[in-house]
This record gives C-alpha cells, sequence and structure tokens, in this order.
C-alpha cells in the first residue's frame, strides 16, 4: 500500500513538472493583427444576432406558461 502511493506521488509530480514545462515554451508577447480582431468582433456579432431571436422566444415562452387563460374549454358531445 505505501508503495503504490508513492508511486502515484511520484506520477503526479511528474506530470506537474511536465505541465509546466510545456506551458512555458510558448510564452512570449504576440500581437495581434487587425485581421484576427475583426474575426473575433464578427464573431462576437454573430452570436449576438443569434441570441435577439432567441431572447424573444424565451420571453414569449414565459409569458405563455404564465398567462392566464379567459378563454372557457367547452366539449362536444355527440
Amino acid at each position: 500500500m505505501k508503495a503504490t502511493i508513492i508511486k502515484m506521488i511520484i506520477a503526479l509530480i511528474g506530470a506537474g513538472a511536465a505541465a509546466a514545462f510545456a506551458a512555458t515554451t510558448g510564452a512570449g508577447a504576440e500581437e495581434n493583427g487587425l485581421l484576427i480582431w475583426a474575426f473575433i468582433g464578427f464573431g462576437v456579432m454573430v452570436i449576438m444576432v443569434q441570441a435577439v431571436p432567441a431572447m424573444i422566444l424565451f420571453a414569449s415562452m414565459l409569458k405563455g406558461l404564465f398567462a392566464h387563460s379567459d378563454k372557457e374549454i367547452t366539449v362536444n358531445k355527440h
């Protein structure tokens, strides 16, 4: 049992060190060009344009769920 715990601790420490080493290799200041900002802005606009009908549909659904029904249901018997 003690050997298993020691092996697990060594594996966790090794994995953490490998992840930290891999994370530092790509670190550096990069400047984003105008095209990247335009692409991000276009993506945000697509999401916002899709959110407008979704909010209208959600509001209509809530209105339908919580509205009082004034109509009386009649059953036709033949």
